[in-house]
This record gives structure tokens, sequence and C-alpha cells, in this order.
């Protein structure tokens, strides 16, 4: 896998204002959740899909960003190579919003858009 490696002295993922307000509007309708874990699993015919979880806190080694005063994002550790250079924005398409994950390390992307792959 040849990915981008995590270089601790800048930000892993870029999080567009808009996508930090979707993530503020969704942590005000949990009452226990104050921040955003993004991981990534294996799954789907391409590899990997993103995991976007509401959370009270990180879980321990996750790497801290405050996003804002008010929301916090936690990026766990063994997902670093392959989300590091990624800008997360909240968009229109079509009809529906979604969240939008530009990663510079996916290759290839399945046809429903579920799923990627890195080299």
């Amino acid at each position: 896998m040849a990915v981008e490696s995590y270089d601790p002295t800048r930000q892993a993922v870029v999080v567009t204002p808009a996508a930090v307000e979707h993530f503020r509007r969704q942590l005000a309708k949990e009452e226990k959740s104050r921040a955003v874990r993004l991981s990534v699993k294996e799954s789907g015919c391409t590899g990997f899909m993103y995991v976007v979880d509401l959370v009270e806190d990180g879980r321990p080694g996750d790497v801290y960003y405050a996003l804002s005063d008010d929301v916090a994002l936690y990026i766990d550790p063994e997902s670093l190579s392959v989300v590091t250079g990624t800008e997360i924005d909240y968009v229109l398409e079509g009809v529906n919003r979604q969240l939008k994950f530009i990663n510079p390390n996916a290759q290839d992307y399945c046809g429903c858009g579920e799923s990627f792959s890195v080299n």
C-alpha cells in the first residue's frame, strides 16, 4: 500500500466550513456526543469505506483536532495512512446533501460509491 505517511506537524484531514456546520448540527441532536470520529474499515467490493461516528470522546491513541470551539475531530490512528490528505466537505448533489471525501490516496471506487481502494 503506497499512501502518504502521517506528518504530526500538519492536520491530517481538512474539514470544510460546510462540513463543520453539518457536524455541529448532528452533534446538537445527540445528547452525549461531543465529537466526530473518523476511521476506515474493510468493506465493499473495492476495499475500504469511511466510518464517521458521533462520539463523547475519542479512543486511546486517536489523533485529536479542534475544528471549532464546539466541534472536535478524532481520527483512528490505524486509519491515518489511508485518510491523510483527505478533504471532507458537505455538498449538495442534485436534491441530496451528503458528506464528500476527497482523498488523494484513493485509486479506485466501486460503482455505487460506497468503497474505495488505495495503492
